[in-house]
């Protein structure tokens, strides 16, 4: 089972991310749970989402302490949250932001694991011309993690979204999806 834990703010598509990437997992035959941690969910308050994906039906209904990876919508949280918080030596954190995997890694002080960085947030208001980077990073963890195929993730964002929001923003957000998976750096 892979476990995902999102760190975000409100607003941001956290909790959108966590439950797309979960319906999207259903669509290559796996198990999976998408959920947000409910609380205080206001605009700009800081919020978490969990993902688990797996091959065998998941029993387990909690929130996600030891992820196996975790996402960083906002890189202002960083200090403010611990986004490292049960991630083991070898797991995987992937951050919004133009900094090098290197820098980050010595910011967050990681010695072992793998690190990732993309400006997802740039690329959101390139795209979507909104500053919501949930898509992106979604594009991001694909080519990081492997965790599920591009195509299904773009299938089911538009099958999830198409009907919630104009043709041009589907397509915008297609369109971040994919730069993500294409500039997203690992160090």
């Amino acid at each position: 089972m892979i476990e995902i834990r999102w760190h975000g703010r409100g607003g941001q598509g956290a909790k959108t991310a966590a439950t797309l990437l979960a319906a999207a997992a259903l669509h290559e035959g796996k198990h999976s749970q998408g959920f947000p941690e409910y609380g205080p969910e206001r605009m700009g308050a800081p919020i978490r989402g969990f993902t688990r994906i797996a091959d065998e039906p998941i029993l387990l209904h909690c929130n996600i302490a030891n992820p196996q990876i975790v996402v960083v919508l906002d890189p202002t949280l960083i200090g403010v949250v611990d986004v490292t918080e049960g991630l083991p030596p070898d797991g995987t954190i992937l951050v919004n932001t133009a900094d090098s995997p290197q820098a980050m890694r010595e910011r967050l002080r990681l010695k072992g694991g793998k690190v990732a960085t993309i400006p997802a947030s740039n690329i959101a208001l390139a795209e979507i011309k909104r500053d919501i980077p949930n898509t992106p990073m979604m594009g991001a963890l694909c080519k990081v993690c492997g965790v599920l195929k591009l195509e299904t993730v773009t299938q089911d964002v538009v099958e999830k979204l198409g009907s919630r929001m104009r043709p041009e923003v589907i397509a915008g957000n297609l369109r971040a999806i994919q730069r993500a998976f294409e500039e997203v750096q690992v160090g």
